[in-house]
């Protein structure tokens, strides 16, 4: 029997989520501006109080390493990996774009169309990425500026579901009968309960020490704007 915890916090959502086998058997999350630091340690140890488990059972801590959110990656990975260094446990590493991608295929019966998974990076670029139905990433992840002309050329050919925290901005701008776009929210740390289990399996750890979250782009400090 294989337990893992599970964290996520590349977006507004603080999520953490207990698996066995795979399968999700608890979950805590909140989504809200800035609860991270202060809340992540605290859903941790509540999770594993009312699973009635103690620290040494879990067999290894993942994490969804990006791209997202700066500020809230950092927080997220350096807690799992104060945990597995403090534990000596594994470390598993799950792309949060394809964690998103396998919560709405695991939701989704039969379904036959692309998946886009959007993370905002503010105004109209997102971080994203394109997958098939069985998870199969079909281009790079990337940061993206949105247009009127973005996914042209595949939604000429079928249907494309894009979910996310920046799908729905986009669903003024993208403008096709083929283009879905899916309100709900898909960045939970119970959306990569089978990815981190199959990581365990194939033994897909990282290193503890030298590990760093997939950022994507460079931290920019914005100063605020000077009083006239």
């Amino acid at each position: 029997m294989t337990t893992l915890l599970q964290i996520e916090t590349a977006t507004q959502a603080c999520a953490v989520a207990l698996s066995v086998n795979g399968k999700t058997i608890a979950l805590k999350e909140e989504i809200a501006q800035n609860i991270h630091a202060g809340n992540l340690t605290i859903f941790i140890d509540e999770i594993m109080r009312d699973a009635g488990l103690t620290y040494p059972e879990l067999d290894a801590v993942a994490v969804s390493k990006g791209p997202g959110s700066y500020t809230g990656l950092r927080i997220g990975v350096s807690t799992a990996k104060g945990l597995c260094f403090a534990l000596d446990k594994p470390l598993i590493a799950v792309d949060t774009l394809k964690m998103m991608a396998n919560g709405f295929l695991e939701q989704t019966d039969c379904y036959d169309g692309l998946v886009c998974p959007m993370i905002d990076a503010r105004r109209m670029e997102v971080y994203t990425t394109l997958c098939d139905a069985k998870l199969n990433l079909l281009t790079p992840v990337s940061a993206m500026v949105i247009d009127e002309h973005a996914y042209e050329d595949v939604l000429k050919t079928g249907k494309v579901t894009f979910i996310g925290d920046g799908a729905m901005k986009c669903a003024d701008v993208i403008k096709h009968a083929n283009a879905i776009f899916s309100p709900l929210n898909f960045n939970s740390a119970a959306n990569m309960s089978t990815l981190a289990f199959d990581a365990y399996v194939n033994e897909d750890f990282q290193n503890i020490a030298y590990f760093e979250p997939y950022y994507l782009k460079d931290f920019v400090l914005t100063q605020p704007k000077k009083k006239a």
